[in-house]
């Protein structure tokens, strides 16, 4: 395995978590800013005013993306397991 083989493999992997955990990620991090908006407009410090939205949805963009998320994993582990095959022979 070369060093560039190595390097292309990294990429694609980190590339791939980014493409996977993106819409979680943005959608939790918007729906806090807008929480905490609220929170510092009408002086209301409840803890779980900000994690039960946020729990709720990335639960829905879990539901909603779950497949294109699924897909794009399926195609990185295919991709892992034709270039295990390549280097057997």
């Amino acid at each position: 395995m070369t060093e560039n083989i190595v390097l292309t493999v990294v990429k694609d992997a980190i590339t791939t978590a980014m493409l996977v955990s993106a819409p979680i990620l943005l959608v939790a991090t918007l729906v806090g800013l807008l929480i905490s908006i609220f929170q510092a407009t009408t002086q209301i410090q409840e803890q779980t005013l900000t994690f039960v939205p946020k729990l709720i949805a990335a639960g829905l963009i879990g539901l909603l993306m779950g497949s294109w998320m699924l897909h794009i994993m399926i195609d990185f582990t295919t991709r892992i397991f034709a270039l295990i095959a390549n280097m057997g022979g």
